[in-house]
């Protein structure tokens, strides 16, 4: 089955026929920015999870200031003083908007940038190297880039699709247009390998995971469209599984085929997990592995991979009521839409940013 025909049939169970096919943000009405809403105040802690995986949920847990809007929030990342960083991907007609936005641990605004990404923004991930930390950040639509850059927002590199791979349109090296197709190059989330270097998903364009070394040198890839088995459909994130250090593991969401695909360090096929409702990324944090699923909850794993909880899950209701993604009025307390991404704090708690209309970041706190 085709990712196109796959992903029309999530966006009509979801209820978002508006969207255009591969999660182009709504446009919003009028040319002003709004704000995301207030935080709400419950009246009571809701919990989600069960046994040693309960969390607190605390929705909206950041906020912008009053001239920034969300435009549908993708990834949310952390350094190592806590901060928390998130990506939107903007409006392509908004082009001095930020996409990047930087919170303290208490979701308190700190700065924004990146509106060179605006309309794109996708993929976010910090990485420390020596004593420094830094943003890589994945752009698709009309970007089609990828890039390091200082936590400030300081460019340090920034590059387009491998030519060296000749996977490509000629046009996706020099000059690429918002064309879509499996000769396209849409890059979407990276995974850090131990051995220096990384790699990067091209989700939503060739289905290659491409490898390259610390200067963001292409070094080679794996995989491509196909069935599974080391082939994808919408290979959308990954992350290195290195639980077991003595031998770590690739992870990869086969998003469209509900899968979990298992690599060694070289690219190789080891296994496929399945179970999952569209998954979109990984991490790790000491015996846990965290996948968030846009079909509407958060999933916990355990080193083989078996799920040891499931947080805020609203699976059937988001499948089959219409409008939920655009309509705030319709989410429920303690229950996601649509997680787009997920990951550990410092402290073991977890942030979940939702692929909806308005943008949505939770904190899920840890009990005890």
């Amino acid at each position: 089955m085709s990712w196109q025909s796959s992903r029309r049939r999530f966006l009509k169970g979801a209820a978002v026929s508006s969207m255009a096919l591969g999660g182009a943000s709504l446009s919003r009405i009028g040319t002003g920015f709004v704000n995301a809403s207030p935080v709400r105040h419950l009246t009571q802690d809701i919990v989600t999870g069960s046994g040693e995986y309960q969390y607190r949920v605390k929705h909206q847990y950041v906020q912008l200031p009053s001239e920034y809007s969300w435009q549908t929030t993708h990834n949310v990342a952390v350094d190592s003083q806590n901060r928390i960083y998130v990506i939107h991907e903007g409006r392509e007609d908004l082009k001095d908007h930020p996409s990047i936005f930087v919170f303290d641990d208490k979701g308190k605004f700190i700065r924004a940038f990146g509106s060179q990404y605006q309309g794109g923004g996708h993929g976010l991930e910090v990485r420390k190297e020596g004593s420094e930390e830094f943003l890589y950040v994945s752009a698709y639509q009309q970007v089609k880039a990828f890039a390091k850059l200082t936590l400030e927002g300081k460019e340090i590199w920034t590059k387009r699709a491998p030519e060296e791979s000749k996977i490509y349109n000629q046009e996706e090296y020099t000059a690429p247009k918002k064309v879509w197709g499996r000769d396209r190059f849409m890059p979407t989330n990276f995974a850090f390998l131990p051995t220096g270097g990384f790699l990067l998903a091209d989700g939503y364009g060739a289905f290659h995971i491409h490898r390259y070394d610390d200067n963001g040198k292409w070094l080679g890839s794996f995989g491509g469209a196909g069935e599974g088995m080391g082939k994808f459909n919408t290979p959308h994130g990954l992350w290195i599984d290195d639980r077991d250090a003595s031998n770590p593991k690739i992870v990869v969401t086969d998003r469209a085929h509900n899968t979990l695909q298992i690599f060694d360090l070289s690219g190789k096929y080891l296994e496929t997990v399945s179970g999952f409702g569209l998954p979109a990324n990984i991490d790790c944090n000491k015996d846990l592995l965290l996948v968030p699923e846009l079909g509407a909850r958060v999933s916990l794993l355990d080193r083989g991979y078996k799920v040891l909880a499931q947080l805020g899950g609203d699976v059937d209701r988001v499948r089959d009521t219409k409008g939920v993604r655009e309509d705030e009025k319709m989410w429920l307390d303690g229950k996601f839409v649509h997680p787009h991404d997920a990951c550990f704090d410092r402290n073991g708690n977890i942030l979940v940013a939702e692929w909806v209309r308005t943008g949505r970041i939770t904190k899920l706190e840890l009990i005890g």
